[in-house]
């Protein structure tokens, strides 16, 4: 059985740093895309970042570029997704995200493209 747990999320000022975490249960990650995305209250949850776990090649956003760093623990079978200078904007809930199939194959921005997800974890930044 998958499982995918977030942690880490909590409230910040702007400007401030957060990192989030997403341990993996019942799948070796080296076979895997892991994304993160995050879904603000009234809106679709959106594309924030993805990884390819055995190369490490990353994809990101426009809106958190430079900002946000994706990166993966493979002796920990942990994601992370490292948040800087973080802006009002930037709350939401967070959910890792994990597929199966080749980014040749799928849209690695794409929500549909994902079948397993964590339960969120919310991130608030203050003005």
């Amino acid at each position: 059985q998958v499982q995918l747990i977030e942690s880490g999320g909590g409230l910040v000022q702007a400007g401030g740093s957060l990192t989030l975490s997403c341990k993996a249960s019942g799948l070796t990650f080296s076979r895997w895309r892991m994304g993160w995305f995050r879904q603000a209250p009234g809106k679709e949850r959106e594309f924030v970042a993805w990884i390819i776990w055995s190369s490490a090649i990353t994809a990101y956003a426009d809106s958190v570029k430079g900002r946000l760093t994706i990166s993966r623990d493979s002796t920990e079978n942990t994601l992370y997704l490292q948040m800087n200078t973080l802006k009002p904007e930037d709350t939401a809930v967070y959910y890792c995200a994990a597929a199966s199939a080749s980014v040749r194959d799928m849209n690695p921005r794409a929500v549909t493209s994902y079948e397993y997800w964590g339960q969120g974890a919310q991130v608030t930044v203050s003005s």
